[in-house]
């Protein structure tokens, strides 16, 4: 005959068959997340993003602290261009491990595109990357603090002196700052560094055209130009008037000539194209136009007074005296020229 079970052996068995359950039921939970992780792996391989954040879902409801699968769906979701969600799963992986770099890391970059710059300068400071210190020069950048966005940045250039982005927005930092002459050398590395940047080199050729080096003006539009940067009207008509005013006025006419062309009437520009030829002392083709001008108009007074400019600096004084006089009669507001006639003022 069996003796009844004392009350304390009974405690001990049903304790270890609770237990033996729990095991069980999580070692089955554990095996299940493990699957869906994997199968989110291969969807991942195979680049079907959404698939595989659907059964990476499904791992971390099988097991929330499951910090691989939050990561590998946040670089699905990245993928798929939903960083809003990557940002919720990046930031799930950081609270689970504050020290993961792949989250600090990309936690960094996307709260720098969300211009949340104080956030992306916490993770920036975590971050032992040298991207960390672009971003915090960005920052410096963005909130308009050149001089320290120069200083971050010069310690980027300091590692690659190759670096054109850093370059440019050093560049773009003097430029803020209205030191146009700091500009240009890191202007300059930039676009040796990244020819196919076709806009910073126009952007440099507009900064000489700017301060007058109309010789460096036109070596960097030409260079746009060659790495595609598209020919616009305002495009044309700064080569072709630095063309002009480094002396190689057919060249710069020929371009002018197309713009007029699509610009048919356009008083202004013919007089500008006047006005540059007689500063580049071409006095014969400012006549050229000055005569367009007085074709279109016989009361242009304006242009009267350039030709009669042009004139006098061929050597026929008298004849262009006259026409100057001339023009003021038509044009009284003219008469403050007379005391300039011997400057390239211009019209």
């Amino acid at each position: 005959m069996s003796l009844p079970l004392k009350f304390s052996t009974m405690k001990t068995i049903v304790t270890t068959i609770s237990c033996l359950l729990i095991y069980t039921a999580t070692f089955a939970q554990s095996d299940s997340s493990q699957i869906f992780f994997q199968k989110g792996v291969d969807e991942i391989s195979a680049r079907r993003y959404q698939a595989a954040s659907m059964y990476l879902d499904k791992a971390t409801q099988e097991n929330p602290r499951y910090e691989q699968a939050y990561l590998q769906n946040a670089y699905a979701n990245l993928a798929m261009n939903k960083s809003f969600a990557a940002k919720e799963l990046f930031n799930k992986v950081y609270d689970l491990d504050p020290n993961n770099t792949d989250a600090i890391n990309n936690l960094m970059q996307i709260y720098y595109d969300y211009r949340d710059f104080d956030k992306a300068r916490e993770f920036a400071l975590k971050s032992k990357t040298d991207k960390a210190d672009r971003i915090i020069a960005m920052i410096y950048y963005q909130q308009e603090d050149y001089g320290n966005a120069i200083t971050a940045l010069g310690k980027v250039v300091a590692k690659n002196p190759n670096d054109a982005e850093a370059n440019y927005d050093i560049a773009r930092s003097y430029l803020e700052m209205e030191q146009d002459a700091q500009a240009i050398p890191f202007y300059r590395k930039a676009v040796e560094a990244d020819p196919s940047k076709n806009l910073w080199a126009y952007e440099l050729g507009l900064i000489y055209y700017n301060m007058d080096d109309y010789a460096n003006a036109v070596d960097m539009m030409t260079k746009a130009s060659a790495n595609g940067y598209p020919h616009s009207n305002d495009f044309d008509e700064n080569l072709g008037f630095a063309y002009i005013f480094s002396g190689k006025g057919e060249m710069g006419e020929k371009l002018l000539g197309g713009v007029m062309a699509k610009k048919p009437g356009d008083k202004q520009l013919v007089r500008d194209i006047a006005d540059a030829f007689y500063k580049a002392k071409m006095y014969d083709r400012a006549l050229d136009y000055c005569q367009k001008l007085m074709e279109q108009d016989k009361k242009d007074a304006k242009a009267l007074y350039q030709a009669g400019m042009c004139f006098q600096k061929k050597g026929q004084k008298d004849r262009g005296q006259q026409m100057c006089d001339a023009a003021i009669d038509m044009d009284p507001s003219l008469a403050g020229l007379r005391q300039k006639q011997m400057m390239d003022t211009g019209l």
